[in-house]
């Protein structure tokens, strides 16, 4: 009975369905099975964190996953970032993975495009919740890539991201013949100015 859109999030059937989950992990358990519980996957923003707290509590902290949660039902074809902006908050409130979404979900099958454009658009989400709570390593990587940007390190830049390819293919797309800048600021390039103001392309920190 999990919500086919958010105007059924968070009811009665909802929370039923949650309340018999809890029961079969404990009965699964019991058996000797592992078992893991599927959460919703339509939930506006404000009602994420308290979904995965019960069911951590209901189901006595078996591994959650959530199918988003896509936070609006009003953006087909974006349906990767609805589902993106409420996995980040899952993920930071505890649900263990986060199932991906693609731009052609409730509009129909996938093409290879969409599953791999999908697939990044969670991976984000999943960073920027490991980059809140803390996991190590995670916000290391960040400021690696702060310290390439100041350094106008095109290359160092599309190595870190998380799409190299498409990193690369929109950097050389307007790259209008310069490695000194992007075509954004151009000469006004606040890097390029500290660095050239400082004579150091190290980073400063105040």
């Amino acid at each position: 009975m999990r919500p086919r859109c958010i105007a059924d999030a968070s009811d009665r059937a909802q929370f039923t369905e949650l309340i018999t989950l809890g029961e079969l992990v404990r009965r699964a358990r019991q058996a000797g099975v592992q078992a893991m519980v599927e959460g919703p996957g339509h939930l506006p923003f404000d009602q994420i964190k308290a979904n995965v707290e019960m069911e951590k509590t209901i189901c006595e902290g078996a591994p959650f996953y959530v199918l988003g949660p896509v936070v609006v039902d009003v953006a087909p074809g974006y349906d990767h970032i609805t589902s993106a902006i409420g996995g980040t908050m899952a993920a930071f409130a505890g649900a263990d993975f986060l199932c991906y979404v693609t731009p052609r979900e409730h509009l129909g099958l996938p093409t290879v495009e969409d599953v791999r454009e999908g697939v990044i658009v969670c991976r984000i989400a999943a960073h920027a919740a490991d980059v809140a709570g803390g996991i190590p390593g995670a916000r290391e990587w960040d400021s690696r890539m702060a310290e390439a940007r100041k350094r106008l390190d095109w290359e160092g830049q599309i190595r870190l991201s998380l799409d190299p390819k498409k990193t690369r293919s929109a950097y050389e797309e307007r790259r209008a013949g310069r490695d000194d800048a992007c075509t954004m600021c151009g000469e006004f390039c606040a890097m390029k100015l500290v660095s050239e103001l400082l004579g150091s392309d190290k980073l400063v920190k105040c």
